[in-house]
């Protein structure tokens, strides 16, 4: 019987299989195209392991399994619950924070992979009793009914004006077309935007 033909990388087909199939692969010795074997990466878990997160400015330590997500962290570890959980897939931007200035879906971010960033959670923004003027605008201009979007579009448009901090009407609604509001709040919001920049410019 024939052998099979080998690739670049001194792997054959059945060679390929038999490595996968005993775990070559978690530890780190599956041979790169150079024939070396290469270092995988770090693995955690699936115990729960210490976990450091920066949040509005204080340090959290936490011993999460790997696999939770930083939704699931902020909400049940830190008892920070202004970030919420709607649809938990990504599509309605609900528990959209800030990492380090930028809006973050949290729900589709492990808590772990956060370390080491700055995470700011609705609960964070305000200036002690100063509320941001984004918050201010929301309230004046009545942009919120069930509130459940309310934290994620607050959290995106503040992150809108940092970037643009006189924006147009259309900057405004492409900065804020990941936040879904079911109850179709839409213009109060976009005025409430437009307001909190009229004012940042004053």
């Amino acid at each position: 019987m024939a052998s099979e033909p080998k690739s670049s990388s001194g792997l054959n087909r059945r060679d390929f299989l038999k490595t996968f199939g005993t775990g070559a692969l978690a530890s780190g010795l599956v041979p790169h195209a150079s024939g070396q074997p290469q270092a995988s990466a770090e693995l955690h878990g699936p115990e729960a392991v210490p976990v450091v997160l920066t949040v509005n400015g204080r340090t959290h330590r936490a011993e999460l399994e790997p696999r939770v997500t930083l939704l699931a962290a902020l909400r049940d570890h830190l008892d920070l619950t202004g970030t919420k959980m709607v649809c938990d897939r990504g599509a309605c931007g609900a528990c959209t924070v800030l990492l380090d200035g930028k809006p973050a879906l949290s729900c589709l971010r492990l808590a772990i992979e956060a370390q080491g960033r700055e995470i700011t959670t609705i609960e964070g923004l305000a200036a002690g009793d100063q509320l941001h003027p984004v918050q201010e605008a929301f309230i004046q201009h009545d942009a919120m009914q069930c509130g459940f979007c309310t934290p994620g579009l607050v959290l995106a448009s503040a992150a809108l004006l940092q970037q643009h901090p006189h924006p147009t009407p259309e900057q405004i609604r492409d900065g804020l077309a990941g936040n879904l509001c079911r109850c179709g709040t839409y213009p109060k919001v976009f005025e409430a935007v437009a307001a909190a920049a009229a004012k940042h410019k004053g």
